[in-house]
């Protein structure tokens, strides 16, 4: 049995792209200034990879979803690819969220009243 504890947190397609359009929406943001933000408000249960987050920014510069702009960094001086969020992007956000909901509602649907009631 694998140790949860350790094991990687994958998350299903999309999921990063969401939490990503999320962050933006609340305030534009620099790449490690959106680990830091997905990370706290996860309590820590998710870890964001360099790996996983700039080809994801890319996907959402390539679909319209952010736009980004260099700038100087006032904490570091040094130069920084700010991102914030376009209306398409808050569009599409918005529609994956409901599509999100739907889904979450199935799946407890599926692991039914039992499971929740045994785990609290």
């Amino acid at each position: 049995m694998e140790n949860t504890k350790n094991a990687p947190r994958d998350l299903f397609p999309g999921a990063l792209e969401v939490m990503i359009l999320e962050s933006l929406r609340r305030q534009p943001a620099h790449g490690y200034a959106l680990v830091q933000h997905i990370q706290q408000r996860s309590n820590n249960l998710l870890q964001v990879e360099e790996g996983s987050l700039y080809p994801a920014l890319q996907r959402l510069l390539k679909g319209k979803l952010v736009r980004a702009e260099w700038t100087i960094s006032p904490s570091t001086n040094r130069r920084v690819r700010v991102y914030e969020i376009t209306k398409s992007g808050v569009r599409h956000l918005e529609r994956q969220i409901s599509s999100f909901d739907q889904m979450l509602e199935g799946i407890q649907l599926v692991l039914g009243p039992e499971r929740r009631t045994a785990n609290s």
